[in-house]
């Protein structure tokens, strides 16, 4: 059981230093991905330190978890909401029969 303790331990470090890395390279857009990636490697943190009875490490993590959950949750908030559909306008192209069918097009968004 204390090998997944470690284990655990190693792969918050790989999350994290992974995330890292690859928004300091510019592989990886601060986003999304990288929070997710921060959020895991602290919970894999919480529990090694727990473990190892280190307090310290653990109250870290549990702040860097919660830092991340939020910034996820904003992300998720400040999301577009869903664009309302719209009726489009019917078409009838030269020489095409006409069968009835709807196309869908998809409106421009404004920038």
């Amino acid at each position: 059981m204390e090998l997944l303790w470690e284990i655990s331990g190693w792969a918050g470090a790989v999350a994290i230093l992974s995330a890292y890395l690859a928004v300091s390279m510019g592989w990886l857009k601060a986003g999304r991905g990288f929070q997710i990636a921060n959020l895991l490697g602290a919970c894999a943190f919480i529990v090694n330190g727990a473990f190892h009875e280190a307090w310290p490490s653990v109250v870290t993590n549990i702040a860097w978890f919660l830092i991340s959950a939020v910034a996820l949750l904003r992300m998720r908030s400040a999301q577009e909401p869903p664009v309302d559909a719209v009726e489009a306008p019917q078409v009838q192209f030269p020489g095409v029969p006409e069968t009835g069918q709807l196309a869908i097009i998809e409106a421009p968004r404004a920038a």
